[in-house]
């Protein structure tokens, strides 16, 4: 499959939770106002809601995106970082969403701030691939090595995060966890 098969959104204002899940569902499933939504039902008696920017632009946090997930049946899972992606059983994660931090630029200049990023990655049609909304096309990874040492990468950077997505059931039982690696 060419990178110009597997969907991609590209970001927009401050978004990037809802790209990730809209590129790691390989989809546009959820939208700004889908979002907003959630985040009424997160905090119903806020009048500033703490699940995203008080400009109203986006900036979700992890609850929208749990939720979100949940709604689809669903679940996200919290990668615990003193593992090694090597205990990941890949054929029970559907994807993985990241949080990464992101430079910030006006243009072309670039700003000495940090803030953090949504990104996904998903398996499409055998290859893995970086879907970050920031990149102008679909990144290939390659195989699962290739993907093991990428995820390995992005979570050496200490304030690095990663969601594993999975079906329910798959949360539940703790499949997604190699069998030669007890759950902790």
């Amino acid at each position: 499959m060419s990178e110009g098969e597997v969907f991609h959104e590209k970001q927009r204002l401050e978004l990037c939770a809802i790209h990730a899940l809209n590129n790691v569902l390989q989809e546009r499933v959820f939208t700004k106002e889908t979002a907003d939504d959630i985040c009424k039902r997160l905090a119903p008696q806020c009048v500033v809601n703490p699940h995203r920017s008080v400009l109203g632009t986006g900036n979700y946090d992890v609850n929208v995106i749990m939720a979100a997930l949940q709604s689809r049946e669903l679940a996200a899972v919290w990668w615990d970082k003193r593992r090694t992606v090597q205990s990941l059983c890949m054929s029970k994660v559907q994807g993985f969403i990241l949080n990464v931090p992101s430079r910030v630029s006006l243009g072309i200049v670039s700003l000495p701030l940090r803030r953090r990023h949504w990104l996904a990655v998903r398996q499409v049609n055998g290859q893995y691939y970086n879907l970050d909304s920031k990149l102008k096309s679909p990144a290939c990874i390659g195989g699962e090595a290739e993907l093991r040492t990428f995820l390995s990468e992005q979570l050496s950077q200490d304030v690095a995060e990663m969601l594993l997505v999975v079906q329910r059931e798959v949360e539940e039982d703790g499949s997604w966890l190699n069998s030669d690696n007890p759950k902790k």
